[in-house]
């Protein structure tokens, strides 16, 4: 497997380990501003996890919206509007200082961390899939 590609997939295991944990806290102004800026480091590696699994599949994809385009082609994805969804939650975080705008990018994160984990793991298994067999001694 490629270095980039690995150093990804280890990098967003992290991040969404530091996501569930600031999700398991008890909600209150500060756990979801934090668990918001954890999910916004997390789609950041996800997307460029998958932009590099798409280049190792010869698709360029450049930005995250067409890493999940190339995504959802590639079968990773069964429905492309939530991850869409997804991306405009992201491109929405800065603008936690609204109310109702940092309530509703919370109140998805989980259904966000569980999607970006099932494709994750799909890509992980594709990958445990090609690795070469031990010879025979």
């Amino acid at each position: 497997m490629e270095p980039r590609l690995t150093r990804l997939l280890s990098s967003f295991e992290k991040a969404q380990t530091q996501l569930t944990k600031a999700l398991a806290q008890p909600k209150d102004e500060f756990v979801r501003d934090a668990a918001i800026q954890r999910f916004e480091f997390t789609f950041e590696l996800f997307w460029k996890t998958l932009q590099a699994y798409c280049q190792r599949q010869g698709l360029e994809a450049n930005s995250p919206r067409a890493s999940l385009r190339e995504a959802f082609r590639l079968g990773l994805m069964d429905d492309d509007s939530r991850y869409m969804a997804m991306l405009q939650s992201r491109n929405l975080a800065s603008h936690t200082y609204e109310e109702t705008v940092a309530e509703t990018i919370y109140a998805s994160l989980p259904t966000f961390a569980d999607a970006m984990q099932a494709v994750v793991a799909k890509i992980q298994a594709d990958l445990a899939g090609e690795e070469e067999p031990l010879p025979l001694l």
